[in-house]
């Protein structure tokens, strides 16, 4: 019983690590916003396109990487497309363009389009039902060190070494997670020859799922959106709108990211207990997520008066939003792991890309009918909020009998 908690908590560690990395590659571009801004020239709608550009290349892989991950596994999937982030992480540092960094970008999502979903695809054969929901909690929670890690620690970094040097060093730990999964993830001893059918068949079963359907604006908008302010734009709100500087907005996207780690931590420890006593986690985020909307709706009508404590308060009341990835693997048989949790982040990760990108746009849209720097945000994330609600909306109506 030792030896196997053991191995599950070092297949755990060892996923987490590379999962840190591609958090920290995934949400960097807040941090950096100034100096990549200063240096490139970049317009709201650049940069925007430039931290989506991730979120393309991730979910242009999903689908491919969820065939893979049930035919060959984790270990040899995540190994080889760890590679390609490699190789975009040094095209990154040494970029002299935009085109430069946004197809540097682009690659590196592509990299580290399985670090998450094949986890837990092989969490889904190697740990028990039960603590499923636990170990998706977590690995967010292991998100969030990398969310920590692009805050503070990249600002302190920057004036000293420079963010292309950052970039080599992140390069350098992309590299050890290749070594540490190649010698201690354990090989996928199921076999799965499927043939193009077999795979156009399965999709096609789980993209007709009624559940699925009902979660796929929820995805896009929802959970996809929530990121994209996450890993982006609360960081240029807090320096645009709010008047914070440099160190202010580093410092309270280090606080957002910190209270998310710990609510990650205590939520995965609480799912389980929840679960045994009969409450539904889709029942918990039919009753907790509209939370998120009202204080959403608040930050919008603050302006300048919402800084780093309304965004957390706003990224902590959407945490429901992650018991729908779980829950759609559990909803299909377990052969079916790979392909659902990846078609779901189909519309999570392009959702992201769509959302971070066209905040952007209607920013630089707004400013130039005549907008103030602050208007334009508002706008912007008022949009995105009544598209938040439409698919709220959709989602219970689909899930009204349930």
């Amino acid at each position: 019983m030792i030896n196997k908690i053991n191995k599950s908590i070092l297949i755990f560690s060892v996923f987490a690590f590379g999962f840190f990395i591609s958090n920290l590659l995934r949400s960097i571009t807040a941090t950096l916003t100034p100096a990549l801004s200063t240096e490139f020239n970049l317009s709201a709608a650049n940069l925007g396109l430039l931290a989506g550009g991730y979120f393309l290349g991730f979910s242009l892989m999903q689908i491919p990487t969820g065939m893979l991950l049930d035919r060959f596994g984790p270990k040899k999937v995540i190994g080889y497309l760890l590679i390609i982030a490699l190789i975009g992480t040094i095209s990154f540092a040494f970029a002299k363009s935009f085109a430069g960094l946004l197809i540097s970008r682009i690659f590196i999502g592509v990299g580290v389009a399985a670090c998450l979903m094949g986890p837990l695809t092989g969490y889904r054969v190697w740990f028990e039902e039960k603590y499923q929901q636990r170990a998706n909690s977590w690995m967010l929670m292991v998100a969030n060190f990398g969310f920590v890690a692009s805050t503070l620690p990249v600002q302190i970094l920057l004036p000293i070494i420079g963010w292309r040097s950052i970039f080599l060093i992140i390069a350098s730990l992309i590299l050890i997670s290749i070594i540490l999964i190649s010698i201690l993830i354990p090989s996928w001893e199921t076999k799965r020859d499927e043939d193009q059918n077999n795979n156009l068949q399965n999709l096609s079963h789980i993209w007709k799922n009624k559940f699925f359907i009902s979660l796929v604006p929820l995805a896009f908008f929802n959970y996809g959106g929530v990121q994209a302010i996450q890993t982006l734009w609360a960081g240029p709100w807090m320096l645009n709108v709010t008047g914070y500087d440099a160190i202010q907005s580093a410092t309270g996207l280090f606080w957002i990211n910190v209270t998310m780690l710990f609510s990650f931590l205590i939520w995965g420890y609480f799912l389980p207990k929840l679960s045994s006593k009969g409450i539904d986690s889709m029942r918990i985020v039919k009753f907790t997520l509209p939370i998120s909307y009202i204080i959403l709706f608040l930050i919008v009508i603050m302006g300048d008066k919402a800084g780093a404590t309304m965004f957390t308060l706003y990224i902590l009341s959407s945490i429901v939003i992650s018991l729908t990835q779980p829950a759609i693997a559990l909803n299909f048989p377990t052969k079916l792991a790979g392909k659902s949790l990846t078609s779901f982040n189909v519309f999570l990760f392009s959702g992201t890309f769509f959302v971070q990108w066209i905040i952007g746009l209607i920013i630089d849209f707004s400013r130039n009918l005549g907008a103030t720097i602050d208007m334009s945000y508002q706008i912007s994330f008022s949009i995105f909020l009544f598209l938040c609600i439409l698919s709220y909306l959709f989602f219970l109506i689909l899930n009204k009998n349930e």
